[in-house]
């Protein structure tokens, strides 16, 4: 009964679906030429051969399965890996990485005809799905063709578990449609077991998990700037955190005359509405995507580019993570820490409770409540030198385990 009506519900959205394409695309939240790929109209060839495909909703679920990703792309017997992902900004994180096997799609609508199309083309041998990405027709489709489907790094929040809980029976015909699910926290183990999942691992977090690539540098002209200032980084700022962050330096800079704020939009299309809020301080800016010479007198470095946060990780101290001042959930705090930074956070970080748990204990992160406590922090620890180096490597080293851990797991999928 609950798969007919959300069956219906499907086709209703399909229906009202050119209005909100429409809407996306002047938000510029859409790709003007691929939205048809969320149609399952594909234009990219399928290779012969083995084909693994992995979907994440946005941009850190696509970043957290990158290092898996990098030691598939050296397999012989894998032909090709897709990657689906549903917003315009995680097709842009993947085009960094340009990895010799690996093509993106956007993910399509999970309509029952469509997701059929889109398996009858990709026919993958393996689909894993990241964190939380639970769709009742495709799963169900993958099932039907005897395709083993993987939950990834399984992540479901206490309310999510409550919501679940209502529709119990739909719950554990769709969950078990998964062969195989990989918890990031005892929480969510405990929450699928509830609904009658046997095949549940925890192996950890593959968030600690990173790639060999190399991070290159910030380029000469910003290194030389800032080399005469006093900075901090605010990144992955949401709607209403730009503005605290923009107080706080405005409040910061009576005790720094020489004081700068990196500020890093969770996404980067918000650019004028945040040069708006900068003007309004009467703050003078600079955007990274101008590439030339900085003046001197510049108060706001604005990041406008998608893929270069982990340049300003390695350069900055402290770093506020957005998020987590507003009823989002937070950010992954594992980024900054990797590479040596300080984290501020606010009190709304349940996506990543347990990551944030372990960073507290080992002094790599704060929580901070309020704008008034943010510049306490930042007035005593801005000229501070970073965390120690043995509890980045300590991060590193889990990092590597969990990787490992997963990568054999998958393996014997495959």
């Amino acid at each position: 009964m609950y798969l007919y009506l959300y069956r219906l519900i499907t086709y209703i959205v399909l229906i009202a679906s050119p209005i909100i394409l429409i809407f996306r695309i002047v938000k510029k939240k859409e790709d003007i030429i691929r939205f048809k790929e969320k149609f399952s109209i594909i234009n990219l060839e399928r290779k012969k051969g083995k084909l693994i495909w992995f979907h994440g909703a946005s941009v850190g679920e696509i970043s957290s399965v990158m290092p898996l990703v990098e030691k598939l792309n050296k397999r012989k017997d894998i032909k090709q890996i897709l990657i689906t992902s549903s917003t315009l900004s995680s097709s842009k994180i993947i085009k960094k990485f340009r990895f010799t096997k690996v093509v993106h799609q956007f993910y399509p609508l999970d309509i029952n005809f469509i997701t059929q199309n889109f398996l009858n083309y990709w026919t993958p041998d393996l689909a894993i799905f990241i964190d939380s990405e639970v769709w009742p027709n495709m799963l169900i489709n993958l099932k039907k063709r005897s395709i083993k489907s993987l939950l990834l790094n399984a992540r479901i929040s206490k309310k999510t578990f409550f919501r679940w809980k209502i529709l119990e029976n739909f719950a554990k015909e769709i969950l078990g449609n998964f062969y195989l699910v990989f918890v990031s926290n005892s929480e969510t183990k405990k929450y699928l077991s509830y609904f009658g999942i046997k095949k549940i691992f925890f192996l950890g977090n593959i968030k600690y998990a990173e790639t060999t690539k190399k991070v290159e540098k910030l380029n000469y002209n910003l290194n030389k700037f800032l080399k005469s200032k006093v900075y901090w980084c605010a990144s992955s700022t949401h709607p209403g955190e730009e503005e605290i962050c923009l107080n706080v330096h405005l409040i910061l800079k009576h005790k720094f005359k020489n004081l700068v704020t990196i500020i890093i939009p969770r996404h980067v299309e918000r650019k004028s509405e945040i040069i708006d809020l900068i003007n309004k301080k009467k703050l003078n800016y600079h955007c990274h995507s101008w590439n030339k010479k900085i003046k001197d007198n510049i108060n706001i470095y604005l990041v406008d580019t998608y893929g270069e946060t982990k340049k300003f990780f390695r350069k900055v101290d402290n770093v506020f993570l957005g998020g987590s001042l507003i009823s989002h959930g937070g950010q992954n705090p594992l980024e900054p820490a990797r590479y040596g930074s300080k984290i501020i956070h606010g009190p709304n970080v349940d996506n990543f409770k347990e990551i944030f748990g372990t960073l507290e204990k080992l002094n790599i992160s704060k929580k901070v409540n309020n704008q008034k406590q943010m510049i306490s922090f930042l007035k005593n620890n801005i000229n501070h030198k970073p965390m120690s180096k043995k509890y980045v490597r300590k991060i590193n080293k889990l990092g590597k385990s969990i990787l490992n851990i997963t990568y054999k797991k998958i393996e014997n999928l495959i």
